[in-house]
């Protein structure tokens, strides 16, 4: 067996930032093995992503194309990827460390009754085939890194295998491309499913494809926890990520409070996000919430607590009530963009 392949996710043609990030470890791991790198998108439009895949080192694209896969559902897209095992016969199958990703190797190490390492922020070759590189013989170890209980553990362990599965832990690393592109192959297949493979399938959200931007790829987001004081309290939230062209969060309780809906939160349970800029508006900062926003760049806590675990973790913080600060805020900006950008001045003129 040879080669990487990577099973990605995509969001209106284009890979998820998750996915890039996978691919950026995937690259880097098919070198040092001396293989190539291939992808798997799985559903319609998969080879509209070429392009963008031709940046990150794959050299083969499996597109899996039938049309019952537009709505994801865990078994047909098992399926569909241990197709993909038993004919391209990869050494390596890694997903990323989404909802989706973990479900989908996981379905995979149950049917190909093989172990999944979950979460792996570092792989490296432990112990490689006999006879050495990867073109037969005993099938090698892996050493990998991973994380557990929410990232506040770190495990180092060896993955064996005759195909090693693995998931990459979300913003682990930077999603990195390269300025020489590869030559992608592409090559679309029908999967063979049966009706069982779809006895559970997600029905796509009212929003999807509105243009709303979500939280794993938001560059700005704006979190709302219990001290923004109810559903209502969200508007404000939301006009200032829409000044920001960003997404709204929100912790735990506030869902369970039901002022927001479960896509929205973010944390160990939640979305894990990656933004520029995260202004956590009126939440304590329990590790669990912290698990969700450690990868963002700079976090802006708003809190009447000094006290409150956030403030001691953000890079800058605002004591003070959440309305009356996010309000102030929101006005500078309207203000702010509401001005003429001065001309530049002509250079022809005396």
């Amino acid at each position: 067996m040879s080669g990487v392949a990577a099973v990605i996710e995509q969001v209106e043609g284009a890979p998820t930032l998750l996915s890039l990030e996978l691919l950026t470890m995937a690259r880097r791991l098919a070198r040092e093995m001396g293989q190539a790198l291939e992808a798997l998108a799985i559903g319609p439009g998969g080879a509209a992503s070429a392009g963008i895949l031709s940046s990150y080192g794959v050299s083969f694209l499996h597109v899996a194309d039938h049309e019952r896969l537009g709505a994801y559902a865990p078994g047909a897209w098992a399926h569909t990827v241990v197709q993909l095992v038993q004919g391209a016969h990869p050494a390596v199958v890694m997903g990323t460390g989404s909802d989706r990703g973990a479900e989908v190797m996981a379905h995979l190490g149950a049917r190909l009754g093989l172990p999944l390492a979950a979460n792996c922020t570092e792989v490296t070759i432990s112990l490689p085939l006999e006879g050495g590189g990867w073109g037969g013989g005993a099938a090698g170890e892996f050493l990998v890194t991973r994380q557990r209980w929410g990232g506040s553990l770190l495990e180092e362990a060896r993955l064996k295998g005759e195909v090693k599965l693995l998931t990459v832990a979300p913003h682990a690393l930077t999603a990195e491309a390269e300025p020489a592109r590869t030559e992608v192959t592409v090559e679309v297949r029908r999967p063979s499913l049966d009706e069982k493979d779809f006895r559970v399938t997600l029905s796509p959200q009212p929003n999807q494809g509105s243009g709303r931007i979500s939280l794993a790829q938001a560059r700005v987001v704006v979190g709302g926890g219990r001290g923004v004081g109810g559903a209502e309290g969200f508007r404000a939230l939301e006009e200032l990520a829409a000044l920001l062209g960003g997404a709204v969060g929100c912790s735990r309780v506030v869902t369970s409070l039901g002022w927001r809906p479960h896509s929205d939160q973010v944390g160990q349970t939640g979305t894990r996000i990656a933004p520029d800029l995260y202004i956590a508006c009126g939440i304590s900062g329990a590790i669990q919430h912290m698990v969700g926003c450690r990868a963002a760049k700079q976090i802006l806590a708003i809190n009447t607590d000094r006290d409150a675990p956030i403030v001691a973790q953000a890079d800058y913080a605002v004591i003070g009530d959440v309305g009356t600060v996010v309000g102030a805020v929101t006005s500078e900006i309207r203000k702010r963009q509401s001005r003429p950008v001065p001309s530049a001045p002509d250079a022809l003129s005396p």
